[in-house]
């Protein structure tokens, strides 16, 4: 689905404008692969998993990909019967370079109409606005699913960096303790089930 166009910030809140970033996806789907300015997130193929898991290296990884995180996600993976479903879970691809430089991923199948997601981005790839700029595309990927109507992230308040995150990924923080924060996105009222 084309973008319709820059987002805007409400003024109040200085958040993203949530309408906008419902209707707006920022990606492009080309084939299993979703496309932003500089990203390609693509699914897993069996090889690399296997390669993660076996403590291997590729030479279209970053240097330090994989993560542990990673590590922890090809498992998993390589755990499910159908590993490559559309929903995958899928690397963050630097677009000019070609390395990957993350993971991200819907914790799929939704459970009501609520699907998880999580990331990370190696550390020589933080500070540019790859996970932003992945999650916003993940999330309105999932959000175009007639099954999903919300999609969200808890987050560890210790982890500063992936608060900013979420709100940058135009998220709304909905709840926290004192160790937690749930962010979320919702479809528009019209368009839920």
């Amino acid at each position: 689905m084309p973008s319709s166009g820059p987002r805007e910030r409400d003024p109040r809140s200085g958040r993203l404008n949530d309408q906008e970033f419902r209707v707006s996806s920022f990606f492009l789907a080309a084939g299993t692969d979703l496309i932003t300015d500089r990203l390609a997130l693509r699914p897993w193929s069996a090889d690399e998993i296997a390669t993660v898991v076996g403590d291997g290296r590729s030479a279209h990884w970053a240097e330090d990909f994989p993560a542990e995180g990673d590590r922890v996600i090809a498992g998993f993976i390589g755990a499910q019967a159908d590993p490559s479903s559309e929903h995958a879970h899928r690397q963050i691809v630097e677009r000019d370079s070609g390395l990957v430089v993350g993971s991200i991923s819907l914790l799929w199948p939704p459970s009501d109409g609520r699907v998880e997601f999580g990331y990370g981005v190696v550390p020589s790839r933080r500070g540019r606005g790859y996970a932003p700029e992945a999650a916003r595309a993940l999330v309105a990927y999932a959000l175009a699913s007639p099954n999903v109507h919300t999609v969200y992230a808890d987050v560890e308040l210790a982890n500063p960096a992936s608060v900013r995150v979420l709100e940058k990924a135009g998220l709304e923080r909905r709840s926290s303790d004192d160790v937690t924060a749930r962010f979320r996105a919702v479809t528009p009222e019209p368009h839920r089930a």
